[in-house]
């Protein structure tokens, strides 16, 4: 019987390695984008920095750990099967959870995951047993549940998102009224004072607080206790000492200093808090084993009320867990996609938005800005335009080299985001309460930017939007970890060895699946990267990225075409569906090149107003081509979907007419256009009457039917849109390269 139990804790052993990559990979975010989003030091150096914050903060985070063992449960309600039967869902649920929003590059709670998850399993495992007992009622669910030690994780964390906002907006709000955006002309003793008021701040609360929360504290206690001001008074010294010779020596801004300190003790916070997350509940496993197999009772009668006692963790077991972070920290691809997200919505200069405007979205604008108005009619003006005049920002004419390396944000904000959000970690952390640091990291960011004016105009329903995105993600996290866990625990109880075996298969199968689609998906996303990266200083240059464009339009509209009709003469919904959703997607593609057409622009050279030109018609005719395809998917679908009547045979034998001369047509477009090789385009636009002709014959047909024995209004509609949809299909592609033949023309001229 034992044998089982050697194995669960084998697989929550090799489960708690997997939460530990998956997890860092996730809540890098909040200790990296600070910095990164400045760029006050190089990538590598960061790393480094980083680095050695979360292997120190994991050797000194083992005071956490008593969350996973009796902070949500009751753990003496329960017998050691049970328990292993709980741990075993949580690792399994956590590591799913957490690599879906890794993929997604979507910042989510560590944290949040693994209360909910233990939450789950323990409420499904106390029902069982309530199920079992003939005194027991469900009203007796709450001996099994640490329902007030749950209860106040739970309000923690969710005040913690409407404090690390506020406190965010009014630091960066304050700071900017000292610094405005003209920073470095301020002098530098203001700088000074500033970045050691910061960094005194970071190493009390966090060297200090963050002590506390750690079985090392007690050694240092005697010097620390009671001489607080003291301390205090001599970092400020300290601080400002360093930050004026850093400042003389390197002849560099001492925010650099604040952000480097700041990045360390906000990756050492960040190791201390969250380390529970990912190996807390494996070594409460190994701790419960230890105590069972010493006792000699059976699994099912041993109660687990071993788990209430404080442990400490072998420094040896944080030790490697420190190793696997920083592993993880330096080689993790999905870390830098979750970066993207967070960067993406507090950066102070535009750029192409992540996420869609939502009816919510621009509701809370359309009402901020009401506010915002009705507030300047009581407030001083004078002191109003004082205030605008420290927001103003700076006109700076820059190069394209420096407009494309322009950090997110600036120093100022770096230093308020890293000052804010690890204060408040490490006072929860003093508190060995499990608060969440990606809640609090990027609602200080969002705070900060919001109090920055990141979000103007342009942006705001999109930030606002991709705000709104996260968090609901955020509450996502907590309704499938507590679902998914409660499943697991009740189809291992049932299940046992084998539902043991193959819930550890489908996870492997599952987390393997998404790391090739996931490297799929970063391939391609990095050859787009390559191709809009690439100087546009030639027309050549224009032709290749506009070339690459149209190859993968029509290659999509293609296949699109064939299977629309394929699928249509078929009757097959469930393809007609998947076919109408591939369209939509590649309309908003299109969308998204049109969007950027502004951009695009910019980074070319004066001298290229034709090119812009060239490339903005192209881009135009190629959204007429997705929407032609587009509406065609839709409309075949539609008419399968009210289960209209099919397409008659004459109707079905020119349609397949149409689509084999189409195919053939789009096929050399497509060759031509990746091989770059234009020599075809008369040849190709001469072909195309013969298949203009075949689609006028194919309407003059119907017309004929129609006046004579067509019965069926619906099918007729069909028909006639497909034609005609398909013949403005066609003249838009003719358009298209009549447009790079005239081009072509001009450019050898």
């Amino acid at each position: 019987m034992g044998d089982i139990y050697t194995v669960m804790l084998i697989a929550l052993t090799i489960l708690a390695v997997i939460d530990l990559v998956v997890g860092v990979s996730n809540d890098a975010v909040n200790f990296l984008n600070s910095a990164i989003g400045s760029k006050a030091v190089s990538v590598k150096s960061l790393m480094i920095i980083a680095s050695l914050g979360i292997f120190f903060g994991a050797i000194f985070s083992s005071g956490m750990m008593e969350v996973a063992r009796k902070g949500i449960f009751v753990p003496g309600e329960f017998y050691f099967d049970e328990i292993m039967i709980i741990f075993l869902a949580v690792m399994l649920t956590d590591v799913l959870l957490l690599d879906l929003f890794n993929s997604l590059g979507m910042p989510t709670s560590t944290t949040v995951s693994i209360v909910f998850e233990l939450l789950g399993a323990a409420v499904v495992m106390a029902l069982i047993k309530i199920n079992a007992s003939d005194s027991q009622t469900f009203t007796d669910l709450g001996r099994y549940i640490n329902s007030e030690s749950a209860l106040k994780i739970i309000i923690g964390i969710l005040l913690s998102v409407v404090f690390a906002f506020t406190i965010g907006a009014i630091v960066q709000f304050i700071s900017r009224l000292i610094f405005s955006f003209e920073y470095e002309n301020k002098h530098k003793y203001v700088r000074i004072v500033f970045g050691s008021v910061a960094l005194t701040a970071i190493t009390y609360f966090i060297f200090m607080k963050g002590l506390k929360g750690t079985p090392f504290y007690q050694d240092i206690e005697g010097v620390l206790a009671g001489n607080e001001m003291y301390i205090i008074f001599i970092s400020f010294v300290l601080w400002s000492l360093i930050s004026f010779f850093y400042s003389a020596i390197s002849k560099k801004n001492n925010l650099i200093l604040v952000v480097i300190i700041g990045t360390f003790g906000l990756a050492l916070a960040f190791a201390g808090n969250d380390l529970v997350n990912f190996i807390g509940v494996p070594m409460a496993a190994f701790n419960s084993y230890d105590a069972w197999f010493k006792s000699g009772i059976a699994a099912s009668e041993f109660s687990m009320g071993v788990l209430s006692q404080k442990v400490r963790v072998q420094p040896l077991m944080l030790f490697i867990a420190g190793a696997i972070m920083v592993v993880t920290l330096w080689f993790s691809k999905k870390a830098r996609s979750v970066t993207e997200t967070e960067i993406g919505l507090s950066r102070q200069g535009e750029g192409h938005e992540k996420f869609k405007s939502n009816f919510l979205s621009r509701s809370i604008v359309r009402g901020t800005l009401k506010m915002s108005g009705a507030f300047s009619f009581v407030f001083p003006k004078s002191l109003g335009k004082k205030i605008n005049h420290q927001f103003e920002k700076p006109v700076i004419h820059l190069t394209k080299d420096q407009l494309k390396n322009q950090p997110a944000f600036d120093l100022v904000r770096a230093s308020a985001n890293l000052m804010v959000a690890g204060i408040l970690i490490s006072i929860a952390t003093s508190f060995k309460l499990p608060l969440s640091t990606t809640y609090v990291t990027f609602m200080v960011a969002m705070g900060t930017s919001l109090a920055d004016r990141a979000w103007d105009r342009e942006s705001a329903v999109y930030r606002v939007a991709g705000v709104i995105n996260v968090i609901g993600g955020w509450f996502s996290t907590a309704i499938l970890a507590f679902v998914v866990s409660g499943t697991f625990a009740f189809l291992i109880h049932i299940g046992g060895s084998l539902a043991v075996i193959g819930l550890f298969a489908l996870v492997a199968f599952l987390l393997l699946r998404s790391y090739f689609n996931y490297s799929k998906k970063v391939k391609e996303q990095n050859q787009i990267k390559k191709i809009k990266s690439e100087e546009k200083s030639t027309i050549n240059d224009v032709i290749v990225e506009s070339s690459i464009h149209i190859s993968e339009v029509v290659k999509k509209v293609n296949e699109l075409y064939a299977s629309t009709i394929k699928n249509l003469i078929k009757q097959d919904l469930k393809k007609l569906s998947k076919i109408e959703n591939k369209g939509k997607n590649l309309n908003e593609e299109v969308n998204t090149l049109k969007s950027d057409v502004f951009y695009f622009i910019k980074s070319l050279d004066d001298n290229m107003m034709k090119a812009s030109k060239f490339y903005l018609l192209v881009v135009d005719h190629l959204q007429d081509i997705v929407q032609s395809i587009e509406f065609i998917g839709s409309t075949s679908f539609n008419h399968v979907n009210n289960n209209h009547k099919n397409l008659k045979k004459s109707q079905i034998k020119n349609l397949n007419t149409i689509n084999n001369i189409l195919t053939e047509l789009l096929t050399q477009i497509e060759s031509d256009f990746r091989s770059r090789n234009f020599d075809n385009l008369i040849q190709i636009i001469d072909d195309k009457q013969r298949l203009v002709d075949r689609v006028s014959q194919s309407i003059e047909e119907q017309i004929e039917r129609i006046r004579t024995d067509e019965t069926s209004q619906k099918n007729a509609t069909l028909y006639f849109g497909l034609l005609l949809e398909t013949k403005d299909l066609i003249q838009s592609l003719i358009n298209l390269l009549q447009l790079y033949q005239e081009f072509q023309i001009t450019k050898e001229r």
